[in-house]
């Protein structure tokens, strides 16, 4: 069966990935794009706040998630879950920590 992804299917893709910081390479064979895809993608993911852009070195740039993208993150894999698409394996639950852990993380990070 060929499936194309929703634009909501890729986003969330994407914020998964994106959970411990990654870059554009990772990101782009991941979540299996094309490098259009990617730049168009992450743009928008950035402008709504949603990944934050971290320079980690020369010329070294990581993309993580911010609090807000893992809320979005968790919402979708909720919504999922109660539709009855997938397992509810990628399901995050802000009060048991994985979400959270991303925005602790990105706090330690971001005062690093």
């Amino acid at each position: 069966m060929n499936h194309r992804r929703s634009n909501i299917e890729i986003i969330a893709d994407m914020l998964r990935v994106g959970r411990k910081g990654v870059g554009k390479t990772e990101i782009m064979y991941s979540v299996n794009m094309s490098y259009s895809q990617l730049q168009k993608y992450l743009e928008f993911l950035l402008s709504h706040g949603l990944i934050d852009k971290v320079k980690t070195g020369n010329p070294v740039i990581t993309y993580h998630v911010t609090y807000k993208g893992a809320r979005l993150l968790e919402s979708i894999d909720n919504i999922r879950l109660m539709l009855g698409f997938g397992d509810g394996d990628e399901v995050i639950d802000l009060d048991s920590g994985s979400a959270g852990d991303i925005a602790h993380e990105l706090v330690e990070v971001s005062t690093t």
